[in-house]
């Protein structure tokens, strides 16, 4: 009879088949001076991802999180680059409810609070990346950022394209929001009692983000270019797996 390790299971991570013509188009803007933007949706009452939460205990502690029906929340809109970051912008309707994002109201933030802001700022040649979401690459949008941006447009539909399912080239995505809510709901629920609270909190907190933090955060997107460049677009298991 042979001792044997005890087998323990491992969750495989599920990664998009990188073709070649993703490949190259990573390949095509690495190096840019950009501006990189992205939204998030931001619960009053904070969120679990159940997927996310384990409690490793021998019984089960029946433990239970209560949360509403139809949970309230704010949908947050942000671009950041190596000089500077721009306030957030809330999405809102006419009335001020909060509401999600269409393209009305993508190509409305583009024209009325992203380029008014950007001219406030010393920048000269920058680019501006988009993902592919729809309510980001309706004709008129993309005509839009092309009028303002010209070919340094990184996005689905145009001059460069943007490939899709790239989160780990934004760093909103892997960085910034995450950083956010852990500060943002450090306090819950003793003070997020209402939407305008959590909203001042967001601003609170990204109005914080010093030049320091910044050159950090484009340290490591250069450095994930870096790898990518080194595996010609293939997946980046050392920064998957890093914890």
């Amino acid at each position: 009879m042979t001792n044997k390790e005890p087998e323990t299971s491992h969750q495989a991570s599920l990664l998009s088949k990188a073709n070649g013509s993703k490949r190259t188009s990573v390949m095509v803007y690495c190096g840019q001076k950009r501006s990189q933007s992205d939204e998030a949706h931001f619960w009053l009452n904070g969120y679990v991802n159940k997927q996310n939460c384990r409690i490793w205990i021998e019984a089960n502690p029946q433990v239970y999180v209560e949360t509403p029906l139809h949970p309230e929340k704010l949908t947050v809109w942000c671009t950041l680059w190596a000089g500077g970051i721009i306030d957030p912008y809330f999405f809102k309707n006419d009335e001020g409810h909060n509401v999600t994002v269409n393209g009305d109201r993508y190509r409305a933030m583009i024209t009325n609070f992203f380029i008014p802001e950007l001219n406030n700022h010393d920048v000269q040649e920058l680019w501006f990346q988009q993902d592919g979401a729809t309510c980001h690459t309706a004709h008129a949008t993309i005509d839009l950022l092309k009028d303002t941006f010209g070919d340094r447009l990184i996005s689905r539909f145009g001059p460069v394209n943007w490939p899709p399912r790239s989160c780990d080239l934004t760093p909103l995505d892997y960085f910034l929001w995450g950083y956010v809510k852990s500060l943002v709901y450090a306090d819950t629920p003793q003070t997020l009692d209402h939407l305008d609270h959590l909203e001042d909190n967001i601003r609170h907190v990204i109005a914080d983000i010093r030049p320091q933090m910044l050159e950090k955060i484009i340290e490591n997107w250069t450095s994930r270019l870096d790898n990518i460049r080194a595996s010609r677009g293939s997946h980046m298991a050392e920064i998957i797996y890093k914890i």
